[in-house]
């Protein structure tokens, strides 16, 4: 197959877990900063996780979002809700069509550079929460890139049905290493343990036999 994709790599550990499994066939990673508290951080970890591959990263300002959308994720730390991911209060977290936008993008600027599909590493543990992580949206985001596209790029997304345990056993299986990620919704200089990412971060670290940082 070759090098012939792009991945979205937001810095957190399920993209930085695709990065790793799927570097033979990722020749470009793209981050976006969108005005989150945690955005800063993840580009960080994306840098260093691409620079350790020798993978291309195009980082790109979405301030826009920052601005006019409206989500807890975009108002600072104190607006950000504790719990579970799966809690009611986590919809507050809800960056409207976040992966839509960003998926468009990535077409575009994955058609220009010539490549064949674009990569998003959402899962099952986003379904509950975020619309548009489902596999609906995948297939119908899918459809409207490959139709969109003159080369019918294809939308990988490979850990659409994983949890995110799943993906660090992953991670452990190919040596990711996660203390080189960031998760924490609150943007703090460490995980707060208590935010939704936080608390679904800590229980997909036990769950692989790692000690979690959260």
């Amino acid at each position: 197959m070759g090098k012939d994709a792009l991945i979205v790599l937001s810095g957190g550990m399920d993209s930085t877990t695709m990065l790793y499994d799927y570097a033979d066939s990722i020749a470009l990673a793209v981050n976006f900063s969108y005005g989150a508290n945690h955005n800063e951080r993840e580009a960080a970890c994306a840098r260093e996780n691409c620079r350790r591959l020798g993978i291309e990263l195009v980082e790109i300002d979405l301030a826009f979002m920052g601005r006019y959308f409206e989500s807890s994720l975009l108002s600072g730390a104190d607006a950000i809700p504790e719990g579970h991911y799966e809690d009611e209060n986590m919809r507050s977290t809800v960056v409207p069509f976040r992966n839509g936008i960003m998926l468009s993008i990535a077409a575009g600027l994955a058609e220009s550079r010539g490549l064949k599909a674009v990569m998003i590493a959402n899962h099952g543990g986003d379904h509950a929460i975020y619309p548009d992580c489902r596999p609906e949206f995948i297939s119908s985001m899918g459809a409207a890139i490959a139709n969109g596209t003159y080369d019918h790029l294809e939308l990988r997304a490979p850990y659409t049905s994983m949890t995110k345990a799943d993906i660090a056993r992953r991670g452990c299986e190919i040596g990711v290493d996660y203390s080189l990620t960031y998760s924490c919704y609150k943007g703090g200089e460490k995980h707060c343990g208590r935010c939704g990412t936080c608390v679904e971060r800590r229980e997909a670290l036990l769950a692989a036999g790692l000690i979690p940082d959260c």
